[in-house]
């Protein structure tokens, strides 16, 4: 096998977010609901002789990605954790937009760890390439998981969720908010109380649950999620934040149909599903 093509690699909708605490490391403490859909970029992988690693972006939705993006970032340190000596080019088709808050990066990552695992015929085991994607970011865990989570500690505690099947209407502005800053404002939230599985799944709607700590500040640092937000309520629809934003998304148990044409010029709408599991589960294998 020297390809492996349409390589999906979905996005995911924080249901809530809430920041319970933080380490003595700086690090955050959080409880999240993370939930896949059907957004999703493509990769295509080639591999190849001599070792090195590189990456073409196709497509046409956004700004260029850095030489060192997470997919490259991803194929070295698989190769630095086996020895391997294969090289690979990666083909990306991005369409999950960048600064959402959607995990596309992350996403990416996972998806090229699983893809050129099998690729160049190493046969990690799942809990070897969790570890190396968490190195990678705080978010590749939960893309490697398979499921739906229940997310704790600072995003690598997962426990696998039911959800039900629903429809979302998610958009994204044109702008985006510095999770950075939010992460390092004084105005942000630390203290909220734990919750449980229990607590969630007893919701009267398990999408309504809880709220977005980052929400009120990532709005004080990019005025659009507040537009957003507006624009939702008036099509009688309640949003919130996904992540550390700018994107926001609402239930909508018809999103296609939602007139999108009031939106302020330059933003993105999309009628998405979630997924009941990544389309990769069974690569884990």
């Amino acid at each position: 096998m020297r390809q492996l093509l349409d390589v999906p690699a979905p996005a995911k909708l924080n249901l809530f977010l809430h920041i319970t605490g933080r380490r003595a490391d700086g690090y955050h403490l959080l409880q999240s609901v993370f939930m896949l859909i059907d957004w999703c970029d493509t990769l295509h992988f080639e591999r190849r002789a001599g070792g090195v690693i590189s990456r073409e972006d196709i497509g046409d939705s956004g700004p260029a990605l850095p030489e060192q993006d997470l997919v490259v970032r991803a194929a070295q340190a698989l190769q630095q954790a086996t020895g391997c000596e294969w090289g690979a080019h990666i083909a990306l088709d991005k369409q999950i937009p960048q600064e959402a808050g959607m995990g596309g990066g992350s996403s990416d990552a996972a998806s090229c760890l699983l893809a050129l695992n099998r690729l160049w015929g190493l046969k990690l085991p799942l809990e070897q390439l969790m570890q190396i994607g968490l190195q990678l970011g705080a978010d590749v865990p939960f893309f490697l998981g398979g499921d739906n989570a229940w997310v704790e500690g600072v995003g690598e505690q997962l426990t696998p969720i039911a959800l039900p099947a629903a429809e979302f209407l998610v958009l994204k502005p044109p702008t985006g908010a510095s999770t950075p800053k939010i992460f390092q404002s004084p105005a942000l939230k630390r203290d909220s109380s734990c919750s449980t599985i229990e607590d969630f799944v007893a919701s009267a709607c398990v999408f309504s649950h809880g709220h977005n700590d980052l929400q009120p500040v990532a709005t004080d640092l990019c005025p659009d999620i507040k537009i957003g937000l507006d624009w939702l309520k008036n099509q009688n629809l309640s949003g919130r934040m996904t992540g550390s934003g700018s994107a926001l998304f609402a239930p909508a148990s018809q999103a296609s149909v939602v007139d999108i044409t009031t939106l302020p010029a330059n933003w993105i709408a999309r009628s998405c599903k979630n997924l009941f599991e990544h389309p990769l589960k069974q690569w884990r294998k």
